[in-house]
């Protein structure tokens, strides 16, 4: 199983990104997925998650701001990022569960004050 992801960017406080996450060497369907972050000196925390009947799940941090969403047929994962604050800069990385934890290589999202 290999996860890439993209999309991350300098942005101003208030702004709007868009992560994607594309999987391959997995049934993508059938897996819960998930985005995470890590702010420096700060552990890594779940953003949100989305399993495979479609349910989700978010921090409290981000709720109402952040949409997590997949597409099946392509394989990917998104994470759409409205509002965004200076807190919510970090490294954003998506995981997919698959009897086992795997990881794509991480993203930097920057919010500027």
């Amino acid at each position: 199983v290999q996860l890439q992801a993209c999309g991350g960017g300098l942005v101003q406080a208030g702004g709007s990104l868009r992560l994607s996450c594309a999987a391959s060497g997995t049934v993508f369907s059938i897996h819960t997925l998930a985005w995470y972050r890590q702010a420096p000196g700060k552990q890594r925390e779940l953003v949100a998650s989305i399993r495979s009947s479609g349910n989700t799940n978010y921090a409290d941090s981000v709720k109402g701001r952040f949409t997590i969403s997949r597409d099946n047929a392509k394989k990917i994962v998104y994470l759409q990022m409205n509002s965004l604050k200076p807190e919510d800069t970090a490294v954003y990385y998506c995981k997919l569960t698959s009897g086992r934890d795997y990881w794509g290589q991480g993203t930097q999202v920057t919010v500027s004050s």
